[in-house]
């Protein structure tokens, strides 16, 4: 028997020696990594798989387990999900209602940007009125201890609604004492921006914005809508200058979100879907919709996580108030699961609902 022809050159590295019998390796192949002389981790995982079955005579499937065994034991910490290991364990922006944070396990993400798109009047900047109070709580009360910054695109800054939250706090957060509620100083930390054309909405996210995050008076961003000036400054023609706006206007939004550590929410409109564009809204990340967000792809590339916010039909009640009933759906997320809640806009703010009761 010519041995040459099965023999294998290790590579001479560093490394330290394995007492291979404390591992869960079966014992036929703890002999033969012993006799085929493999001392650590660093040798087995240097060695291809076909090598190694030629060097310790297992099956592919022992290989397979000496290999796994091998690199668990060169790992320092358990594996982590890329979104978590790129951003940390950073908290979350409650949207201060445990039914919806429950959805987004903790609330909004820090890193990147989130989309909340859905049909006028389902809710959406109920929602990121909500979120600007829900910031301005401290950290162990689910928020970040900081302000907002509010960009509007289209309608004026709905102020009076802004005030009537304010007011309903104690309702809306019962688990947290008055006095807290009481000495936050809430309309103080909103900081309202209006911008009539795409000029003027890059330069606010690029040039002031920048100084109250750097600043740390606001660690929120709402861009309510992004739609609305992408679609009113171009035509059908202009998609390519359109995109490239679209893309420039994302990076900094994303620029901002990271080097901030800033929660960043865009509101966005929808489009009807036209009847045999099945495949298009599929790749979306939606299923049988009757509407799809604007701007398309080219944003959608950009969105971390999206979300839609949809009216239904019929009524619910909660005390002596009643409400449309809307569904929050997450769309797709690198860190959730595709889900959806129940949820209804009263005086205090939105709220999910467990048990339906139409009236």
């Amino acid at each position: 028997m010519n041995h040459k022809q099965n023999s294998v050159i290790l590579p001479k590295v560093r490394h330290v020696v394995i007492d291979w019998d404390q591992l869960e390796l079966h014992p036929r192949i703890t002999a033969a990594v012993k006799k085929a002389n493999l001392k650590s981790a660093k040798e087995v995982l240097s060695v291809s798989g076909p090598d190694l079955q030629r060097l310790t005579a297992l099956s592919r499937s022992d290989v397979q387990q000496l290999q796994a065994a091998a690199a668990a034991t060169s790992r320092r910490n358990p594996p982590v999900p890329a979104l978590l290991l790129y951003c940390g364990q950073s908290p979350r922006l409650s949207l201060a209602c445990p039914v919806l944070d429950g959805l987004l396990r903790g609330g909004l993400p820090l890193g990147g940007v989130t989309e909340l798109a859905g049909q006028s009047g389902a809710g959406k900047s109920q929602l990121a009125l909500q979120l600007c109070l829900s910031v301005q709580y401290p950290l162990q009360h689910g928020g970040l201890d900081s302000g907002a910054v509010y960009i509007c695109t289209e309608d004026t800054f709905p102020i009076r609604r802004l005030q009537q939250l304010i007011s309903q706090q104690v309702n809306l957060r019962a688990d947290l004492p008055q006095s807290l509620i009481n000495s936050i100083k809430f309309t103080d930390n909103i900081y309202i921006e209006h911008t009539a054309d795409l000029g003027a909405l890059q330069a606010c996210v690029t040039q002031r914005v920048p100084l109250l995050l750097a600043r740390g008076v606001a660690r929120l961003l709402v861009v309510d809508s992004v739609a609305a000036l992408f679609r009113s400054e171009f035509q059908a023609d202009d998609w390519l200058e359109r995109t490239q706006h679209l893309r420039a206007f994302a990076g900094a939004l994303h620029r901002l979100s990271h080097d901030y550590a800033t929660a960043i929410l865009c509101i966005n409109q929808v489009t009807d879907v036209i009847d045999g564009s099945g495949s298009a809204h599929n790749s979306l990340g939606l299923v049988n919709a009757k509407v799809l967000p604007a701007l398309g792809i080219a944003w959608a590339n950009q969105v971390m996580v999206r979300l839609m916010m949809q009216r239904l039909q019929g009524t619910v009640a909660m005390g002596n108030q009643s409400s449309a009933p809307r569904r929050l759906e997450v769309v797709f997320a690198p860190h959730l699961p595709r889900a959806e809640r129940i949820c209804g806009v009263w005086r205090e703010g939105v709220r999910g609902i467990t048990h339906m009761m139409d009236t």
